[in-house]
Formats: structure tokens, sequence, C-alpha cells
């Protein structure tokens, strides 16, 4: 559907691969497109039960590709895109997540209903340290799964969140061997096509609760999100980034 997405169907499960490797899985608009594209195709076909997502290489997802997402406002648009997809998606979605998820890369994952992670999978949202300000829901999220001190770790300070601390946060649904990991996440998705659809999108929506609570504070976030990175905090962080020094952050 798109290079750098992989799309494979295997009896009702829709496997979302994204296959940029070389760029530790960093999406670029064109790779959110294909991604919401896949969601909508998923939901509108009977016949698919579930969505598996997984990470090519020895990353899940490193986030943004920062240049193509500063390069114009059609980068920032396709990501929230996705995000509200993936948000609103109506049917089970697994995760397969191995080495780095970064950003998008890791809060993509509060809206899967099973996590499964390798050992060395490390989820970094450093949303703040850029001047910006986190999405996909995850100041609300976030705080719920880990509480809000480990929440404040991770989402204010950037700190890094391992496999063993994700997993007893319940966050992940379980560590599983790297060797292992994208198979015993297919059989996960087999099993959930065994189970009779309309009890299991009724226990989802229960568990979910009220979808209106999460859509506003993910729009809450994308407003916030585009007045911070028009900021000069943020222009700074970006600088920074690319020009591989510390920022210098006036106050």
């Amino acid at each position: 559907m798109s290079e750098g997405i992989d799309i494979v169907e295997n009896q009702g499960v829709i496997e979302i691969h994204i296959d940029r490797p070389d760029k530790k899985n960093a999406l670029t608009s064109a790779m959110y497109r294909a991604m919401t594209a896949a969601l909508a195709d998923a939901s509108a076909r009977d016949e698919i039960g579930v969505v598996l997502f997984a990470g090519k290489g020895d990353a899940f997802c490193a986030g943004n590709d920062l240049k193509d997402f500063m390069a114009g406002p059609q980068g920032g648009e396709a990501a929230f895109d996705f995000i509200r997809a993936i948000a609103a998606f109506d049917k089970p979605a697994v995760a397969a997540v191995q080495g780095l998820a970064v950003g998008v890369g890791t809060t993509m994952l509060f809206h899967c209903d099973l996590v499964y992670a390798a050992p060395d999978a490390r989820f970094i949202a450093p949303f703040v340290n850029l001047g910006i300000v986190p999405e996909a829901g995850s100041s609300l999220l976030g705080p719920a799964i880990f509480g809000y001190a480990k929440a404040a770790s991770m989402l204010l300070l950037g700190d890094p969140v391992d496999a063993q601390t994700a997993d007893h946060a319940g966050f992940v649904t379980a560590i599983v061997p790297a060797d292992s990991l994208l198979e015993h996440a297919r059989r996960k998705a087999a099993l959930l096509m065994t189970k009779p659809p309309q009890a299991l999108a009724a226990t989802r929506r229960l568990m979910k609760g009220d979808p209106a609570v999460l859509s506003e504070r993910i729009e809450e976030e994308a407003r916030l999100f585009r007045e911070t990175l028009q900021s000069e905090e943020a222009q700074e962080a970006f600088a920074a980034f690319f020009e591989k020094r510390q920022p210098v952050f006036r106050r």
C-alpha cells in the first residue's frame, strides 16, 4: 500500500508491518496514510476480525520521521488521522513490539488490546523534550495505566520505560522472547478470531468506556500540539536535534 508499510492478510487477520528498518521504522506521512487506510479496510470487512501491528528489524517504531514531519502540514495531519483511526478502531488490535518504541510508536499501543513485548523493548515519549505535548490520548491513558508519578517520569522527563516496568504496570500483556515474538502475537490474534465476534466487540466497548471522553482529550492534545509545534521552544528543540547539540530554553 505504501513504501515502508507492508500489509499481510491471513485468515481474518490483517497484519500491518512497519517496514523501514534502516530508519528504525520512523513514520512518514505516506506511511501514516497507508496504516489509516488499512484500519478502515479492516473495519469495513466482516471477514476481518483482528489487526496486528509489527515492526521489521530491531525496532518497532522510532516515531515520526522528523524531516518529513517538519516539511509541511501534511505530516502532522496524517499522523492525527491515524491516531483518530486507531483510537476509534472497532475490532481487536494486537501489537508485537521489539526494541525502540518512540513517540507514536509508544502512544499507539494505548489503543491496542494485546501488546506483546520483547525483553529489549523500550517505550519512550519524548514530547516535552521536543517542546511539544503528548498525543493519542496518552496524557489521559498514561496516568490511568501507570499511575500519575510513573506517567510523569515518562511524559514530563521523557524517561524510557523498559519492558519489565511496562509489564508490571499492565501496559503490555506479556514479555515474550524476541525470536518467538511475532509468532506468539500471531497465535493470540488467531485465538481472538475463534471468539464470538459480537460478545468480543461488546466486551471491548465495556472495557474501554465512554469513547467521547477519549476523543475529547485526543482533540485537545492535537490543538495544543499544533500550537506548541510553532513555539520558540519547539523550534529550539528541533534545531538542537538536527544539529546534535543540547537545546537551550529561555525561561
